[in-house]
């Protein structure tokens, strides 16, 4: 698999990477040991989680299969913190470093590779958040830092402050959803950030599962839309527009003998500014899907209609 920089840094990751949202709830250790090794034999080195995915089970789980059947140097380990158990935001000095250390302790490694803000936070003074990201750095307790769905004022704030400082650690990376159904990052992030120098990684980029197509005759019964844990979270997506851009992908697949899914993944990777899209199957069988779809590589004429349809 392709590796790219993480930004204006030495970072490489794989293009595509592994998010464990689910690891330690709908994907149970079994599944998840098979994702795992399936995705660094594919030479996939790239993993999400966050202190707060399935109360934090899913870095749990993630640790234990760094102990028993991956090098943990094969690895780049992307955690994030800021929100809370409640829901709530707090990126407090306090609160970060202790969720930090937190983190450590569930992933049993002594230092992350990758550690992000998992939200803005605006009761708390942007620099004794930074601040923390700076600590976290010196100690040795993470490689690198980035944020994540920080709008583009935030983002550039957050990225200058660094910048202006020697000592200051840089923000690397930026994490917010993006895909054919959601194009907004475009009008702004997506310019800071290639001007910041930040790399992009693309949650959901299948639009929440919509994109491969599998919602095109109704829900499934074994579709997140159909568990009242997701289904708010993809009922956005289940509109008219949505259905004409899932037709303009599936017509696209039909004619270069792949599947939806591939041609929705390849149009988000190859974006510029974009590093990684952060992929989740909830089973291994939708890995290998995924990764079956990694050597795709969109013709010109099938991005460009792709861009047309999915800008309306």
């Amino acid at each position: 698999m392709e590796q790219r920089h993480l930004g204006r840094s030495g970072l490489s990751v794989s293009r595509l990477g592994l998010g464990t949202m689910t690891w330690g709830s709908d994907t149970d250790a079994t599944d998840a040991a098979v994702q795992l090794t399936t995705f660094v034999e594919a030479g996939g080195n790239l993993l999400d989680t966050a202190d707060v995915y399935c109360g934090g089970d899913s870095e749990r789980v993630l640790g234990r299969l760094i102990r028993d059947i991956v090098d943990r140097d094969d690895l780049v380990i992307a955690t994030k913190a800021v929100l809370t158990s409640e829901g709530a935001r707090d990126a407090s000095r306090l609160h970060l470093l202790r969720a930090l250390d937190a983190s450590l302790e569930r992933l049993g490694v002594d230092h992350v590779d990758l550690w992000q803000l998992h939200a803005y936070d605006s009761r708390t003074p942007l620099e004794e958040t930074l601040s923390a990201l700076d600590e976290a750095v010196a100690s040795g307790r993470t490689r690198y830092v980035g944020v994540s769905d920080y709008a583009a004022w935030q983002l550039a704030t957050a990225a200058t402050w660094q910048r202006a400082w020697p000592g200051r650690t840089p923000i690397v990376s930026t994490g917010m959803e993006y895909s054919l159904l959601r194009r907004d990052v475009e009008d702004d992030v997506l310019p800071a950030a290639a001007d910041l120098g930040v790399g992009v990684l693309a949650w959901s980029p299948l639009g929440r599962g919509v994109l491969t197509g599998k919602y095109r005759t109704g829900i499934p019964a074994d579709s997140r839309a159909a568990t009242p844990h997701y289904a708010e979270f993809v009922q956005p997506y289940l509109g008219e527009r949505a259905a004409r851009i899932v037709e303009s992908v599936s017509t696209a697949a039909e004619g270069l003998g792949v599947s939806p899914l591939a041609v929705a993944l390849s149009w988000v990777r190859d974006q510029p500014g974009v590093v990684a899209p952060i992929v989740g199957g909830r089973t291994p069988a939708q890995l290998a899907v995924i990764l079956e779809a990694e050597e795709l590589t969109l013709p010109a004429e099938i991005r460009d209609a792709l861009d047309d349809v999915s800008s309306e």
